[in-house]
C-alpha cells in the first residue's frame, strides 16, 4: 500500500513537471506576504519564495482524555530551494501534562519536501507533499518507528475576500500492530476582514484504520504584522469523544528572505 501510494505521488508529480516550468514566473516572489501552514491544520497551498527561508511556531493547551496538556513549540522550518519547490521540517514538539493522565515527551523529527503543482492565480491550486517522521521521539507520544505520509493541500479563492481551502493526508504507520494507516480530511472556509487579518472556520476528522474517527471543529484567525510576520490563533472543540475536548493555542511566524546570493534580500 506504501509502495504504491508513492507511485501514485511520483506519477503525479512527473505529469505536473511541465506545468510547474512553465508557470514557474507564477510561483511566489518575495513579493508576496507571508503564507503559513497554521494556525489552522490544513497546511497552506502554496510554498515559500525561492531563498526564502520561513519558521512557523506556536503553543497549544488542551484537554484530553480526562488531562490537561501543554504541547510546543510546534515550529516548522521551510525553505523555497526553487520555484515552487520548498524543504520543510517539522522540529520535535514537548507534550507535557499538567493535571491529570497523559504522556509527556518529544514527538519525531519529521523532513518533507513540497511541489506546488498548481500556481495559477484565480484557479485552485494545488501542492503535493511526501515525508516521513523519523523515530525520535518518544514511543508513547508519537508512536514506533518510521511513520511515512503523503499530502495534498489545496485552495480556491473566491470573490469579496472569501476563499475554501482543504487537505488530504495518508499517515503509514508501518511499526504499529494495530493501526497501520490514518486518513485525514480537513475543509476550511475562510474569510479576509482586511488586508492584514482573517479568520477562519475548519472542519478536522481523522480517520484511522480498525478504530473509530475523530472529528474536530476548529477555528481562529491571523494577523500580518509585516508582510514577512505573523501572529495567529485558534480554538478547536471535539465533535465526538475520541478527539480532544477542547485546544486552544497561539503562534508567531517569520520569514526571512534573500538567502541565496542571486536573490535580494
Amino acid at each position: 500500500m506504501i509502495k504504491r501510494s508513492f507511485q501514485i505521488c511520483l506519477l503525479s508529480l512527473v505529469v505536473s513537471s511541465g506545468a510547474v516550468d512553465a508557470w514557474a514566473d507564477a510561483c511566489p516572489t518575495t513579493k508576496d506576504d507571508i503564507a503559513t501552514d497554521r494556525p489552522d491544520v490544513t497546511n497552506s497551498s502554496l510554498v515559500v519564495p525561492v531563498g526564502s527561508f520561513q519558521s512557523e511556531n506556536g503553543v497549544n493547551f488542551r484537554s484530553e482524555d480526562g488531562g490537561q496538556i501543554i504541547d510546543g513549540t510546534n515550529t516548522r522550518w521551510r525553505l523555497g530551494i526553487a520555484p515552487c519547490l520548498e524543504l520543510l521540517m517539522d522540529l520535535p514538539t514537548y507534550f507535557a501534562t499538567v493535571r491529570g493522565s497523559g504522556s509527556s515527551g518529544f514527538t519525531d523529527v519529521a523532513p518533507a519536501i513540497k511541489w506546488q503543482v498548481s500556481p495559477i492565480p484565480g484557479k485552485i491550486d494545488l501542492s503535493l507533499v511526501a515525508g516521513v517522521a523519523l523515530p525520535t521521539g518518544a514511543i508513547n507520544v508519537a508512536g514506533p518507528g518510521a511513520q511515512p505520509y503523503l499530502q495534498m493541500p489545496w485552495s480556491w479563492e473566491l470573490h469579496d475576500g472569501w476563499g475554501l481551502s482543504g487537505m488530504l493526508t495518508e499517515f503509514f504507520r508501518p511499526s504499529d500492530v494495530v493501526t497501520h494507516r490514518i486518513t485525514e480530511t480537513t475543509f476550511v472556509v475562510e474569510k479576509k476582514v482586511t488586508e492584514k487579518a482573517s479568520l477562519f472556520v475548519e472542519y478536522v476528522g481523522d480517520y484511522p484504520e480498525n478504530a473509530g474517527p475523530s472529528q474536530l471543529l476548529n477555528s481562529g484567525g491571523l494577523y500580518r504584522l509585516s508582510p514577512t510576520q505573523q501572529v495567529d490563533f485558534h480554538v478547536a472543540f471535539g465533535l465526538n469523544h475520541n478527539a480532544p475536548s477542547y485546544i486552544v493555542g497561539v503562534g508567531y511566524s517569520f520569514r526571512i528572505d534573500g538567502l541565496f546570493a542571486d536573490k535580494p534580500r
